[in-house]
């Protein structure tokens, strides 16, 4: 649910600017929306300014702003927040207007934009526009192009968005510190001409990690390389939303990656063209078709494709443990090993050990095993036909036939044409019977055998 805060004048609140902005002194500072929910908003259509079509950001919302004497003025807020990573977990973080990452800023090509920045953190901060073209002394480096924003204080950045594109926000001061506990956003600048690179969907998202012990709620900020909770805009699977698409639409996807490690983004059931870095767009000529898109450390990635097959299509980075919540990196591997004997004796002494591992990590889909309180399965999620085995960085596009122009709303698990999904294989017969409409409740059809009885 939003809500709203309201700051006092500029002439009461010690109004600062990272270049003296004595051109707003006397005006008061806009209002902060604040967001809290963790579902998705709906994209926000232009109230003034020039039309485009606005963005969706996945597990997040797009800041409103006002129009000042042909200023487009917004207000971020950076202070502690509360995210709920997916149900069962919540985390504390650092964030932007009641959320991390930080509400995505929607803008057009030559915009004016004037953003005020109120420091509601315990330490000093920045932001940094990380891609734009804008001065020197509106870089956001603290101590090089502004003094640090100290506690209490609001600064303001001005700057002429030049180019269109793909970019993202995120402190240069404290950087390890404050990246570590979320603080990072999204800016989507659209082109002058609406018609130029236009699409019907158009997503976007960040690609974050964390390490936060079992039963704890604050990230280790010192981590480096052992995060065990690797996510998009700070949400884990199954808390992270699918991408909902209507059947013909032109989709976009845009990710900007602020960990520490590069990510292969594979989307199963299409191909897609590679259309936008922080760089830029990518001409036409130049653009190459793939399946998935490594995206390195600091960098944007944009690609498109023409929603023409129906389905649930599964969406996650290709490196398997970052499909994993919560995962011990020290766990021995004991596939092979028959420890049911000792597990018996174990058993006697703690009624709730389990047996696992011996046969691969699988059965950790299915088992209800005790957790910490505020701790996530390593392995969760349930679809159609059984338990999904996934974590992390994980999603589904979900493309449908006959949804509304702005209907973002999950429809369900797909529904396969009879004689489409995959069954077993008895070698009775060069076609396996399949029964219409079984598909449909997940239930796994099995040939029947000359003379049995078969099952269902």
């Amino acid at each position: 649910m939003s809500t709203r805060r309201h700051f006092l004048r500029a002439s009461g609140a010690a109004l600062l600017g990272s270049a003296l902005v004595s051109k707003v002194a006397q005006a008061a500072v806009p209002e902060a929306p604040i967001q809290t929910t963790p579902d998705t908003q709906p994209p926000l259509a232009p109230p003034d300014g020039r039309h485009y079509q606005p963005v969706v950001t996945l597990n997040g919302w797009t800041l409103p702003w006002r129009m000042n004497n042909g200023w487009k003025e917004f207000h971020l807020i950076a202070e502690p927040v509360r995210r709920q990573m997916a149900p069962g977990m919540i985390a504390h973080l650092w964030g932007y207007n009641g959320q991390s990452p930080g509400p995505t800023l929607e803008c057009v090509e030559g915009d004016k934009v004037r953003i005020f920045v109120t420091n509601k953190l315990p330490e000093h901060t920045t932001i940094h526009w990380h891609g734009i073209l804008l001065p020197s002394g509106m870089d956001g480096v603290g101590g090089l192009s502004q003094p640090q924003i100290p506690v209490g204080k609001t600064f303001v950045y001005e700057f002429e968005m030049k180019k269109s594109g793909t970019f993202m926000y995120h402190p240069h001061a404290d950087e390890m510190v404050q990246m570590a506990m979320g603080m990072m956003g999204f800016i989507v600048v659209h082109p002058k001409n609406p018609n130029f690179m236009r699409v019907d969907r158009d997503f976007v998202f960040l690609i974050n990690a964390y390490d936060i012990d079992p039963g704890s709620f604050t990230p280790k900020i010192a981590t480096m390389t052992d995060f065990n909770l690797w996510s998009w805009n700070s949400r884990v699977f199954p808390g992270i939303a699918p991408l909902v698409v209507r059947k013909g639409d032109r989709v976009r996807v845009r990710m900007g990656n602020l960990t520490m490690t590069n990510h292969p983004i594979h989307m199963h059931g299409y191909d897609f063209a590679v259309t936008c870095t922080d760089g830029g767009w990518v001409p036409k000529s130049a653009q190459w078709p793939e399946v998935t898109i490594d995206i390195p450390v600091g960098a944007m990635r944009a690609f498109e494709f023409d929603a023409i097959y129906p389905g649930d299509w599964a969406f996650h980075c290709h490196k398997s443990h970052h499909t994993m919540n919560a995962m011990g990196h020290n766990v021995p591997t004991m596939i092979g090993v028959d420890h049911r004997g000792l597990a018996q004796k174990i058993i006697n002494l703690v009624p709730d050990y389990m047996v696992m591992g011996e046969r691969g990590m699988a059965d950790m889909g299915e088992m209800e095993m005790p957790l910490p309180d505020n701790t996530l399965p390593m392995m969760t999620g349930t679809g159609p036909f059984g338990p999904l085995e996934m974590g992390g960085m994980f999603s589904v596009v979900k493309v449908r036939e006959g949804l509304a122009r702005n209907d973002y709303k999950d429809p369900g698990w797909y529904k396969n044409p009879p004689g489409t999904v995959a069954y077993e294989w008895t070698g009775t017969a060069p076609q396996a019977p399949r029964i219409a409409g079984a598909h449909e409740a997940g239930v796994t059809v099995r040939a029947r055998k000359p003379g049995g009885h078969g099952r269902h």
